[in-house]
């Protein structure tokens, strides 16, 4: 009886002909379309760039798009006017501001839909490795000039005749090794945070490397020249300090090119990434503990180990302008790292520990 029961509600037979309700299919909800998403109006800016000097207007930019930046704003600007090249360009909020980077976008500068930006002319621009290159290659030739005492710098008696004072031998691979560091170092290690320099600049570095490598090579290469006073103790001890800080000058600026991603030495694709320098497993830079740039603390220590070396008056008016300019630099980025980062380690000198 169960399974007849079963079967008869199962199998319900049409009555009249028509289906019970039970029996018709439920019918299918019909797809709805996906709502088209409305594209937000794009407010596109309107850029007018003045001559910093006159006020003229030099050009006038339509339907700049907002996320533009200062660096394609000024790749616009070149194509009206080919002899600004962007890397020659100073764009500036005001006449008398300061220059904006070209990292900037435009609509996060206060500025509205109708933006007027001040040109400077920065000159002639030449890019740093080339700077670099001319200013140590002429040092490291000069010096060796001066060694080989090429004719009409000393008596002509002394004509490529050598010194009979092994430390002058000496002093001169220690500066043709320095200098040869700092060229491979130009063109194999440092990542440029600027891709170019006022040309003006390249006049104002040589004078000073090369003037003072030839004045240094005249009196430590000087048929008349006497070793220091200690001898070869004074010697020794001022080369193990010499390489010591050759080695560590070039771990920090190891250290220093692994905190930016590979670029090129061009203003516009060149590395701009900042970060905070830390001490790594290579114990030369575990001076970052105590210093914001320990790259000019071994340089001052070469160069004081090279004074050492040859106690020679130039070279130590050297060593003294030499760390003058660099406790500059030093100040300025120590500054700028304690402005970019809250975290920046509070215990850090500028160049000197706990001094300076």
């Amino acid at each position: 009886m169960d399974a007849l029961a079963l079967e008869a509600t199962s199998t319900k037979k049409p009555v009249n002909g028509v289906p019970s309700p039970s029996s018709v299919p439920a019918p299918t909800p019909a797809k709805r379309k996906p709502a088209k998403k409305t594209k937000k109006a794009v407010v596109f800016f309107e850029v007018e760039i003045l001559d910093g000097k006159t006020k003229d207007k030099l050009c006038f930019l339509d339907k700049v798009e907002p996320n533009a930046t200062i660096g394609e704003i000024k790749s616009m600007f070149h194509k009206s006017h080919p002899q600004w090249y962007p890397a020659r360009q100073s764009i500036r909020l005001d006449a008398k501001g300061k220059s904006l980077k070209d990292e900037d976008v435009l609509q996060h500068l206060p500025v509205g839909t109708t933006a007027t930006f001040y040109f400077r002319d920065l000159g002639a621009q030449i890019s740093w490795v080339t700077v670099f290159l001319t200013e140590y290659t002429g040092p490291l030739v000069l010096y060796l000039m001066f060694y080989f005492r090429v004719p009409l710098i000393y008596a002509s008696k002394y004509d490529f005749s050598t010194s009979k004072h092994w430390v002058v031998h000496l002093a001169c691979m220690c500066h043709s090794f320095h200098f040869l560091k700092r060229l491979l170092e130009t063109l194999f290690v440092h990542r440029f945070s600027h891709g170019t320099m006022p040309l003006r600049n390249i006049f104002k570095n040589c004078t000073y490397y090369w003037g003072f490598a030839a004045w240094m090579a005249y009196y430590i290469n000087h048929p008349l020249y006497t070793p220091p006073i200690y001898g070869e103790q004074q010697i020794r001890l001022a080369l193990i300090l010499f390489l010591f800080c050759q080695i560590g000058n070039f771990s920090i600026h190891i250290a220093l090119r692994n905190l930016r991603p590979p670029g090129t030495n061009n203003c516009n694709t060149c590395s701009k990434t900042r970060k905070i320098p830390y001490p790594t497993k290579n114990p030369f830079t575990w001076i970052f503990v105590l210093v914001s740039c320990p790259n000019y603390t071994y340089e001052l220590g070469s160069w004081l180990g090279f004074t050492l070396m040859t106690q020679c008056l130039p070279v130590a008016f050297f060593t003294l302008v030499g760390f003058i300019q660099m406790t500059v630099w030093a100040k300025g980025k120590h500054r700028s790292y304690l402005k970019e980062f809250r975290d920046y380690p509070p215990l850090r000198s500028p160049i000197l520990p706990f001094i300076l």
